[in-house]
């Protein structure tokens, strides 16, 4: 019987990591754009006034400039604080371009508010700009820093 306590557990353990992972995603969510400027505004976080920026102004420049950015409110995920500095993968489900991005905002759409240069990067059939948002899936994926 003690031999099979720490199987079960495993198996728990498994099951919790696999709920953990499915909450982790969503589909078809409404992704508008915002102008952050990060460029013209020195990938500054303080100076585009980023609810992030209490927590990730201080970061590396490169930690800042390496992805887009995005505000978040997606139905799926950590939010407010525990979001802040997490990656995306973003796919647009018209097209599938997709590209990864930091969260450095949030947001009250219910989705993604894209840096401009991102939202028009994988608007690759500009239907998105046409509209004023595109339809997504994304999934937090390792930043890789």
């Amino acid at each position: 019987m003690a031999r099979g306590y720490p199987s079960l557990c495993m198996v728990f353990f498994l099951l919790v990591l696999a709920a953990y992972a499915e909450a982790q995603s969503a589909s078809n969510v409404r992704a508008t754009y915002h102008v952050y400027n990060p460029e013209q505004n020195g990938w500054d976080l303080l100076k585009v006034s980023a609810y992030c920026a209490t927590w990730d102004a201080d970061k590396p420049l490169e930690w800042r400039k390496k992805y887009g950015w995005t505000a978040f409110c997606g139905p799926a995920g950590p939010t407010g604080q525990a979001s802040c500095g997490k990656c995306l993968r973003v796919t647009n489900t018209g097209t599938g371009a997709q590209t990864t991005v930091r969260i450095v905002d949030q947001c009250s759409n219910g989705g993604l508010d894209l840096e401009e240069g991102v939202f028009k990067q994988i608007d690759t059939d500009g239907k998105g700009y046409q509209q004023g948002h595109l339809i997504v899936n994304y999934d937090f994926v390792d930043c890789g820093d």
